[in-house]
């Protein structure tokens, strides 16, 4: 089951979180896919800063695209 809490090691850095329009940029598919995935729970983590940003982890991504998500 996936989570929204942070993941445990390095220390973030700027420019590791993205939006959600970056993260559909990166994955190249359409940003309404990236919130599709999200609500149907089958997409790469995220992180919810508040109640409505939306954050990916840049690392996250990249374990998506190659099949490595958990």
């Amino acid at each position: 089951m996936r989570t929204n809490e942070p993941s445990e090691g390095p220390t973030l850095q700027p420019g590791d979180l993205v939006d959600e329009a970056e993260a559909a940029a990166i994955l190249g598919v359409n940003r309404k896919t990236v919130a599709n995935w999200r609500w149907r729970g089958c997409g790469p983590r995220y992180f919810r800063v508040g109640r409505r940003l939306v954050r990916y982890h840049r690392a996250d991504l990249a374990a998506f695209a190659a099949g490595d998500a958990a």
